[in-house]
């Protein structure tokens, strides 16, 4: 089973991009960050068309989250609990059946945090306190759960093209890193650096000719329980999209895992 990653940054501008790429790589799950598109207005009928089951969580015009599956789902969970009055949407969850159980796919938009002197970084923090405890609830069931998406988190120097210039950034500081690295400690394996520890960037910046003179970073990733880490294959960093024309500013981060579908 392939399941992927994509922070498509508005998915109005990336239409064309999406549909040439599930045309050509067909995966089993697709999730989406940054639709910037409230739910009634995503494009359903092109990606329906190509065979994909489809849930959303949006907003209009910032955020927004989808799950795009050839499987049907089980149960969705929209929105991260612990704060009512939190209008962002950042958080969609799908449950899903294979041969050999059910699967749980959680894809985030996890804040930025920047400027770190505004209310942004709080928000942040705070966010992934909330994070903490889903995940740690999650996790409490004991089977597979994949958690994935923009983390906007730069794990270690190795994922950074110039770790110096961003040191202090709200997605490489202290606070941010121990509260990841917190989340890691509940039993999640960096599906990425459980395969390889060859540097892989999936970002680069639309400014300053970061794509070509590959200043990247890595902040979109694939988390996994042991029972989900248990079953994985192969990760793909699906680069070559950053090339194409009309591109988003993330690539497309793929794990492979030996789910077999019904």
């Amino acid at each position: 089973m392939r399941i992927v990653t994509w922070n498509i940054n508005g998915i109005k501008a990336r239409l064309p991009v999406i549909l040439t790429w599930l045309e050509q790589q067909k995966p089993d799950i697709l999730v989406l960050q940054e639709i910037k598109s409230v739910d009634e207005n995503f494009p359903r009928e092109a990606i329906e068309a190509l065979g994909y089951n489809i849930e959303t969580h949006g907003q209009k015009g910032f955020n927004g989250v989808a799950i795009l599956s050839r499987l049907p789902f089980d149960e969705v969970t929209c929105g991260l609990p612990g704060d009512d009055d939190d209008p962002q949407a950042r958080l969609i969850e799908g449950v899903f059946s294979h041969s050999q159980g059910s699967l749980r796919v959680c894809n985030i938009y996890l804040p930025n945090g920047n400027p770190v002197e505004s209310e942004k970084f709080p928000y942040k923090l705070n966010w992934m306190d909330r994070l903490h405890a889903f995940v740690e609830e999650r996790l409490q069931l004991e089977e597979p759960f994949i958690l994935l998406g923009d983390f906007n988190l730069i794990p270690e120097e190795i994922d950074c093209h110039a770790p110096k210039d961003w040191w202090g950034d709200a997605l490489y500081r202290p606070e941010s890193l121990a509260k990841f690295r917190a989340l890691c400690n509940l039993g999640l394996v960096d599906a990425l650096r459980a395969t390889t520890h060859e540097q892989a960037y999936t970002f680069w910046d639309f400014q300053a000719g970061a794509w070509r003179r590959n200043n990247g970073i890595r902040i979109d990733h694939l988390m996994l329980s042991s029972q989900a880490a248990d079953r994985l294959e192969e990760v793909k960093v699906h680069k070559d999209v950053r090339a194409w024309e009309k591109p988003s500013d993330h690539v497309a981060v793929e794990g492979r895992f030996d789910f077999q579908t019904p």
